[in-house]
């Protein structure tokens, strides 16, 4: 059958968190829009993936962009809110994010969107991407782009030749990275050949009813799981990725279901050869998580049982018959990383200094470089025990969370290939950066700048790497559906009056965003956050402080209190002990935490 052929703007390719983002997010700029998927389900982590409780990004000030606006549409799409379990302050059914993606791209009137399709070539000619060639339903399909963004989890068009890639470990002689490996390790233990990329998960889906967890007896599994439960229990092993309808999320990297095997067949060969090999590992993959969902079963006496949420995929990834308790993709935590005009290296992660709470802004000698803000505290996953890394979490609000850190725009474009742009896990980072920027709320934030950039380059007439940052900054704070922060104000939050006023200014001056993440130390003013669908009133005896964490003793016992508002957090510091507490939050009885938003009254009464 011959190929049809095809002429684009924008090629966006990959379903993934930050593929889906671009795509949308240039749409919405007025840029005619075509996105590939390889399968039927939108939003790789947060969806497909099954990865549905996630980290980073927490707090209100960086709940900014098409995250911040994904998290408060599934906050109203929830009937029960998002307060379910203790790895995240959000749980959502992977449905429920792709119902809302879906919707999102179905009211984009200028974005198309073929699924089910396989990535078979790519042409460059000189610098630039000149076509890229799937199989779809109807059969071949070629593409001719002016711009190409890669929104894969694997970085699957730098397979094809799109651009240069690094892949697995850099020694620390590399970049002085702190936490990285000598490269007298890197030549001598197996180790690193075994394990070029983090561990990935296929994540299972289980089912519990109301209440059976309560009071759960700890039983110990089964080899080769036999350590799971042994640092949390039983009860709080399956309630980390507690979701709404009592369902529970298995994605459990400690003796549990991550993936350890046969990862650098992945990345080796022809792109048909690494496609055979993923296709041989899948069904491996797969029995491994059932596998381990099957001890728990036993462990808890069949309190847990399969959960059946996926329909029946028809992706050439694997082969399920009927609905499946298995999500329809694996989650990819590393993949293939673009040789960038930018690197992000650990060091660009870590706070500026002692007492700081924020990494340095990249910049390029004249002005910051900054599109998207991540604060994930850095996690790798790997066989054995954690790999140790350098620190960069403080105690805010009752709870630990990851200092803020800034993505450079240059992270997310190609060295050698003009008309290339990375939106997905595939920007330009080091290996030991990866557990940082790999999470799903960076991620959406990451494919929003690069599809707004993609907009803005094709508007203007100039290449990715001709665009003024400035340009892109701008229309970053100015978008009138999501608009998204590249700066790190940590007093500030998204529903802020004067947030908009307050990142131009850091535009304008960042040297007036201060260590601690002020802008000239000035307090924004007061704001009030907006009412949630759960919320109610709490009122008791408060006690704690900032450094072992807060209480409230109710009239329905002792809670720990949270808040991720900044003006409460400021409030909470300086609350007396001992004194009464009336605050408006949610309840997450699997935290266990009450989630504070505000304050009934600003001071404590007097005594």
């Amino acid at each position: 059958m011959s190929s049809a052929t095809t002429s684009v703007p924008l090629l966006v390719w990959g379903g993934g968190s930050g593929g889906v983002a671009a795509a949308l997010q240039a749409a919405r700029s007025g840029v005619q829009t075509l996105l590939l998927t390889p399968g039927h389900w939108l939003g790789g982590m947060i969806s497909a993936a099954g990865v549905c409780a996630p980290d980073g990004n927490e707090l209100t000030p960086w709940q900014t962009g098409l995250w911040g606006a994904l998290l408060r549409a599934l906050a109203v799409a929830e009937p029960t809110g998002l307060d379910h379990n203790w790895v995240s302050c959000f749980g959502f059914r992977p449905a429920i994010a792709e119902s809302v993606l879906r919707g999102w791209v179905a009211s984009a009137p200028n974005l198309q969107w073929l699924a089910g399709c396989e990535l078979l070539a790519l042409e460059r000619r000189g610098a630039r991407v000149h076509s890229v060639t799937v199989e779809r339903a109807g059969g071949p399909l070629t593409v001719l782009p002016q711009l190409v963004i890669d929104g894969s989890d694997l970085g699957d068009l730098l397979a094809h030749g799109a651009a240069d890639f690094r892949l697995g470990w850099e020694s620390q002689e590399t970049w002085n990275e702190p936490s990285a490996p000598p490269q007298s390790r890197l030549q001598q233990e197996v180790f690193f050949e075994r394990q070029p990329v983090q561990s990935p998960t296929w994540v299972v889906f289980g089912q519990v009813q109301p209440g059976q967890l309560d009071g759960l007896s700890d039983q110990p599994l089964g080899p080769p799981f036999g350590g799971a439960t042994g640092r949390f229990g039983l009860a709080r092993t399956l309630s980390y990725g507690r979701l709404p309808g009592d369902l529970l999320m298995l994605n459990w990297p400690l003796h549990g279901n991550d993936w350890h095997d046969e990862l650098p067949g992945l990345f080796r060969g022809s792109s048909q050869q690494q496609r055979h090999h993923l296709a041989q590992l899948a069904p491996r993959m797969q029995a491994h998580s059932l596998a381990f969902a099957a001890a728990l079963e036993e462990a808890s006496a069949g309190i847990l049982q399969l959960a059946a949420l996926f329909p029946a995929q028809p992706d050439r990834l694997e082969q399920l018959q009927g609905p499946s308790p298995l999500a329809p993709m694996p989650y990819w935590r590393e993949g293939r990383r673009l040789r960038g005009l930018k690197t992000v290296v650990e060091q660009d992660l870590l706070p500026l200094g002692a007492g700081a709470m924020r990494a340095a802004l990249p910049d390029d000698g004249q002005r910051s470089t900054s599109i998207a803000v991540g604060n994930y505290a850095n996690d790798h996953h790997y066989p054995g025990g954690d790999w140790p890394l350098a620190a960069k979490s403080c105690r805010w609000g009752g709870r630990w969370s990851g200092t803020p850190f800034c993505i450079p725009y240059g992270a997310l474009l190609s060295d050698g290939t003009e008309n290339l742009l990375a939106a997905d896990k595939c920007l330009s980072v080091s290996h030991m950066a990866n557990g940082a920027t790999r999470l799903q709320p960076l991620v959406l934030n990451i494919g929003q700048a690069a599809g707004l950039a993609a907009a803005l380059c094709l508007q203007r007439g100039v290449a990715p790497a001709e665009l003024p940052v400035e340009q892109l900054q701008r229309a970053l704070i100015d978008e009138p559906t999501a608009p998204a922060g590249p700066f790190p104000l940590w007093d500030t939050p998204w529903h802020h009056p004067h947030w908009r006023e307050r990142q131009r200014t850091c535009l304008q001056h960042p040297e007036a965003l201060d260590g601690a993440g002020r802008l000239d130390g000035q307090p924004p003013g007061p704001s009030t956050p907006p009412a949630e669908p759960h919320e109610r009133l709490f009122s008791g005896v408060f006690g704690g402080d900032a450094h072992e964490g807060y209480v409230l003793d109710t009239a329905e016992g002792r809670w720990p209190l949270i808040t991720l508002e900044p003006e409460l957090a400021a409030q909470l510091a300086h609350w007396p002990a001992g004194s009464t507490l009336q605050a408006i939050g949610c309840s997450n009885p699997w935290g266990p935490w009450l989630r504070l938003s505000r304050l009934l009254l600003d001071r404590a009464p007097q005594r």
